[in-house]
C-alpha cells in the first residue's frame, strides 16, 4: 500500500502541501480533486521521489521513499506516472518509445522488450500504430502510448496527473477508458483529475484538497454526491 503521514512541501517560502496524511490500499482508486493550486500535482511528485518533502514521511510497501538509503530508482519501477504532457522521443516510433525504458532500466534484450511494448500498446488500443512516430498520433493516442510506455514497466501503482486536461473534449473519452479498464484488472491508482463523472463513477474514494489540505476523503457518493464540507460543495458547484 501507499502510506502517506503528514507530509509538508514547501517551494522557497510557498507551503503547497501542508500535513497530508492518507492511504491507498492494493487494488484500490483514489480520486484526488480540487482547484488549481491546492497540492494535488505536487503530492505525486512526492509520491514518486521526483521532488523532495520537508518533513513526514511517504511509504510504499513498507519502504520509505524519501529516506536517505532508499534506492529510488529501484522503488519508481513500482511506480508508473503519466503527466499532463507526454513527452515522447519524436525521432523513435511510438514501439521504440515504449520498449526504450524495459531495455535501458530493466535491462531486458530487445526480443523481450518488444514483445512487452507490443503487448502493452495492443492493451491500450494502438496495437495498429506501432512503426508510426508520435507527432502522428492525436492527443488521445499520445497519451495511451505514455500509459502503455509506464505499463511496460510492470509497476504495482499507477499515478495519473491530469492526464485529459490538454486534451480537445472528443479525445477525452478514450483515455479515461483505458483508465477504467487498469481499474477493472484491479490495478492501484491515484488519479488527480477535473472529470468529476469519471471519479464518481471509478474511485473507491474522492479525495477534495483545497489549500493544501485534504478538506474531505471518502466514498464518490458522499463527497461528490454529499459533500460534508463546505470548500468541497463550492468546488463541485463550480466544475459540475
Amino acid at each position: 500500500m501507499i502510506e502517506i503521514e503528514n507530509v509538508h512541501k514547501s517551494f522557497g517560502a510557498l507551503e503547497v502541501v501542508k500535513g497530508v496524511t492518507m492511504t491507498v490500499e492494493k487494488g484500490e482508486v483514489v480520486s484526488v480533486i480540487g482547484g488549481s493550486g491546492s497540492g494535488k500535482s505536487t503530492l505525486l511528485m512526492c509520491i514518486n521521489g521526483l521532488e523532495p518533502i520537508n518533513s513526514g514521511h511517504i511509504l510504499v510497501d513498507g519502504t520509505d521513499v524519501h529516506a536517505r538509503g532508499t534506492d529510488i530508482n529501484r522503488l519508481r519501477r513500482k511506480i508508473g506516472i503519466v503527466f499532463q504532457q507526454w513527452n515522447a522521443f519524436p525521432h523513435l516510433t511510438v514501439l521504440e518509445n515504449v520498449m526504450l525504458a524495459p531495455r535501458k532500466v530493466l535491462g531486458k534484450p530487445k526480443a523481450e522488450a518488444e514483445a512487452i511494448a507490443v503487448e502493452k500498446l495492443s492493451h491500450v488500443g494502438l496495437g495498429e500504430k506501432l512503426k508510426v512516430y508520435p507527432s502522428k498520433l492525436s492527443g488521445g493516442q499520445q497519451q495511451r502510448m505514455a500509459i502503455a510506455r509506464a505499463l511496460a514497466m510492470s509497476p504495482d501503482y499507477m499515478l495519473f496527473d491530469e492526464v485529459t486536461s490538454a486534451l480537445d473534449p472528443q479525445l477525452v473519452g478514450e483515455v479515461l477508458d483505458t483508465m477504467r479498464m487498469l481499474s477493472s484488472e484491479g490495478m492501484t491508482m491515484i488519479v488527480v483529475t477535473h472529470e468529476i463523472a469519471f471519479a464518481r463513477e471509478v474511485s473507491d474514494r474522492v479525495a477534495f484538497f483545497h489549500k493544501g489540505k485534504i478538506h474531505e476523503i471518502g466514498p464518490p457518493a458522499q463527497v461528490i454526491g454529499n459533500p460534508q464540507q463546505p470548500e468541497t460543495a463550492t468546488f463541485l458547484k463550480s466544475v459540475l
